[in-house]
């Protein structure tokens, strides 16, 4: 019986290791044309998300808003994160690599050749925070206004 219990508590503490944080989704309506996505995410040991997908969402990426946590659950400096599509293309365009653990941080991802023909990224389906390098046990939000 103690040897079952030992054999059971690693395999809990073990589990726990590789688990994959977690996101608490938010949607919401600013004006007719435009929907907020919002996602408060709450980092795993290893100080990742990832896992927890939208529902279906469609439009384009106007504007996106990393707000980090504060106090003992903000994240490590320079924290990284993605915002997958269904092909594993990340729509923030890069621009979610190296965040700060204090300031909000505002940007507005465009596609293109990075001169001339910057266009606005479109989604249409789900989407997939993955959040790297945050810390055990951090949070912060981010929220993604789409144009329909």
């Amino acid at each position: 019986m103690r040897r079952f219990l030992l054999t059971l508590a690693l395999v809990l503490l073990g589990a726990e290791a590789f688990a994959a944080g977690s996101v608490t989704l938010t949607y919401g309506e600013t004006r007719p044309t435009v929907r907020t996505v919002t996602l408060a995410w709450t980092s795993d040991a290893a100080g990742a998300v990832n896992g927890t997908l939208t529902k279906m969402v469609s439009g384009e990426v106007l504007r996106v808003v990393y707000v980090p946590g504060s106090g003992g659950t903000q994240p490590t400096d320079l924290y990284d994160l993605t915002l997958e599509d269904a092909n594993g293309v990340d729509v923030l365009a890069g621009k979610g690599a190296n965040l700060s653990n204090v300031n909000k941080t505002q940007i507005c991802p465009l596609i293109g050749d990075g001169t001339t023909t910057n266009q606005r990224n479109a989604v249409d389906g789900t989407l997939e925070l993955k959040v790297t390098n945050a810390g055990n046990a951090k949070t912060g939000t981010v929220v993604v206004y789409l144009k329909r």
